[in-house]
């Protein structure tokens, strides 16, 4: 999981919600618009899908594994 983390926040690792390839993750399953993707709206994200995003992140960690 902290793989993928690393990953996709990379450039943006102290301010992910500025990562374009998270705030493009967010508008396609959330709906909003990424240049409206604030701090507050992601971290509102993160907690609101946490589950989900869990659910996620240990699929990603199973692919990475499989694909080595």
């Amino acid at each position: 999981m902290i793989p993928f983390i690393w990953q996709a926040a990379k450039g943006y690792r102290l301010t992910p919600w500025r990562s374009p390839y998270l705030r493009w993750r967010i508008e396609t399953y959330w709906g909003l618009h990424a240049e409206h993707i604030g701090t507050r709206q992601f971290w509102r994200f993160l907690w609101d899908h946490r589950l989900e995003m869990l659910r996620f992140l240990r699929w990603a960690g199973r692919m990475r594994r499989t694909s080595r």
